[in-house]
């Protein structure tokens, strides 16, 4: 192609050439004087291209040229229904997965956050059944604890209880075996002979009285002889004869302290009967 342009601006430039030789040649001849024409016998012959030397390509010179125009839009094609169709329903396919990822997701997070509570309040209830079974134990050793303490209290009372039993039989044995003493030894006589005569002294015998009167009086005293009270335990006197002998055993209060303390005793027997 390059070739076809060279060949064709070398005709061009050879042609141009020659038409500048002829018009030279033409005005020379018209400012000369006319002459009679002469025949002028030329003689040419045939160049070829092949014969012209070639020169060096002038280089060709800029030529400002209008801008081309923009070539209009081409028409956009017609939408393909199915085509778009697919991609909807592709879209539609993506979205679809997305959101049932996204709800496995949810799912499995909402799964994990119950297995973590279910855990927690599993270890929650273990933790408090150890502490209510610590707590009952520490109850239990409390109440087996209390338990033994009242026992050993228990078994302490009791020995102090029959060591003061055996303590106060042994003192009563001991006092009575001194009262058996002191009664043998005519003590107890003259402690009741003294009570009899007290009692005789304060004794006012009514008019219904009568010899051979005899009464027993129970009569109940506090240490140091005083007569708290006055009961007839049998008597062949009247009502008189009984008020009167009651009257006669508080007038006597305080009653005579036997010599030996061992015969004293707060319930006393008293047989009351007039002198003979």
């Amino acid at each position: 192609m390059h070739n076809d342009y060279n060949i064709v601006a070398i005709t061009l430039a050879a042609l141009v050439h020659a038409l500048l030789v002829v018009g030279m040649l033409f005005a020379f001849d018209f400012s000369r004087d006319q002459v009679p024409a002469t025949p002028l016998a030329i003689k040419g012959s045939l160049v070829v291209e092949a014969d012209i030397p070639r020169s060096p390509d002038p280089e060709p010179e800029p030529v400002a040229t209008e801008p081309e125009p923009e070539p209009e839009p081409e028409p956009e094609p017609e939408p393909d229904l199915a085509e778009e169709a697919r991609r909807v329903a592709e879209e539609q396919k993506r979205l679809e997965e997305q959101q049932a990822e996204q709800q496995r997701i949810r799912e499995e997070q909402a799964a994990e956050r119950e297995r973590q509570e279910k855990a927690a309040e599993e270890r929650r209830r273990r933790e408090e059944a150890e502490k209510e079974k610590q707590r009952q134990e520490a109850e239990r050793k409390r109440q087996e604890d209390l338990e033994r303490q009242r026992a050993e209290n228990e078994r302490r009372r009791r020995e102090a209880e029959e060591a003061e039993r055996q303590r106060r039989l042994a003192a009563e044995l001991a006092e009575e075996e001194a009262r058996a003493a002191a009664m043998n030894s005519g003590e107890m006589a003259r402690y009741l002979f003294a009570l009899q005569q007290k009692i005789r002294r304060n004794w006012v015998m009514p008019a219904s009285a009568h010899p051979g009167i005899e009464c027993v009086v129970l009569a109940r005293q506090a240490p140091g002889g005083e007569v708290i009270s006055v009961t007839i335990e049998r008597c062949n006197g009247d009502a008189a004869v009984q008020r009167s002998i009651e009257a006669a055993v508080y007038k006597a209060s305080p009653l005579p302290q036997p010599e030996n303390p061992v015969l004293f005793d707060r319930n006393l027997r008293i047989t009351v009967k007039p002198e003979q």
